[in-house]
């Protein structure tokens, strides 16, 4: 089986292509694209095959692409890029790319999303059915784009049988990831109460892997969140920053935005957070 693996080089893929390279069987390969040569480096070490090149183009996307049998679409533009660079990485280079997966007969194709790409809250945790509703505190380029890669990804499976499975994550964090630091610079203006869904990188690797390996899954998604989500004043404790005054004066404008039902992911792929909270990580020594 050859497995090629973008976004090899963030946050999730860094920690992802480790633990998909320890499961490879003999004969497998594990091929990653990166722009730059020295930082796919680490990965040949590791005994993956490199291929340099950018995903915004389609004769680099169509030499990464040729022979394989799945595809993990890990990569992401987002937090400081312009508008347009993220819709040419999170929506048409993952569209260039289930369109290549099709032309080059790849079997499976795993898409990473986002659970901004929901919208705005329901009133009840969101579950896999529900359709983008444009709104929320943080919807913006980054939740539109892929919102719009997951849709034409399913349209690819409906309309040329690509076998699409989506892995939507919640707000990733463990093993150093400095999002759970970077995430205060929002958090500070929350209301007190305001909560968000969080997935440890363990949890999510184990997610992707059973997307990736589990028959049957063409054209569903899966949720990936802990079972417990987090609140501003949490968050302040768990960075050791005073809760700022006023915090518990004000409201939270959408109490269930991005707060997902992970039900879906347990039943259908026996899915079960190593780290059911961002607490059981702290005490595992795991952030």
């Amino acid at each position: 089986m050859l497995t090629l693996v973008t976004g090899a080089t963030g946050e999730v893929g860094r920690r992802f292509v480790p633990r998909l390279l320890q499961r490879t069987a003999p004969g497998d390969t594990v091929r990653v694209i990166v722009r730059d040569a020295e930082r796919g480096e680490r990965f040949a070490a590791l005994g993956a095959e490199v291929v340099v090149g950018d995903l915004r183009e389609p004769d680099d996307v169509t030499k990464a692409v040729a022979g394989t049998d799945a595809v993990v679409n890990i990569a992401a533009a987002f937090r400081g890029v312009p508008d347009d660079e993220m819709w040419a990485v999170n929506r048409d280079a993952a569209l260039l790319l289930g369109r290549t997966a099709v032309d080059s007969g790849t079997g499976r194709f795993v898409q990473v999303g986002t659970n901004l790409a929901y919208g705005a809250g329901r009133g009840r945790p969101l579950t896999e059915d529900d359709v983008t509703v444009p709104g929320g505190p943080m919807w913006g380029a980054y939740a539109q784009s892929k919102a719009a890669a997951d849709e034409g990804l399913l349209a690819l499976h409906r309309t040329h049988g690509l076998d699409v499975r989506i892995g939507t994550l919640a707000f990733v964090y463990g093993e150093g990831d400095p999002h759970l630091t970077q995430v205060m610079r929002w958090v500070g203006e929350w209301a007190a109460t305001q909560r968000l869904a969080m997935v440890h990188h363990a949890d999510v690797a184990q997610g992707l892997l059973r997307l990736l390996f589990a028959p049957g899954l063409a054209g569903r998604r899966y949720n990936f969140s802990d079972d417990t989500p987090v609140t501003a004043v949490d968050l302040h404790r768990l960075n050791g920053v005073p809760v700022q005054a006023g915090m518990a004066d004000r409201v939270d404008p959408d109490p269930w935005y991005g707060l997902m039902s992970n039900l879906r992911a347990r039943d259908e792929l026996g899915h079960r957070p190593l780290y059911p909270s961002v607490w059981t990580a702290r005490d595992a020594g795991a952030l």
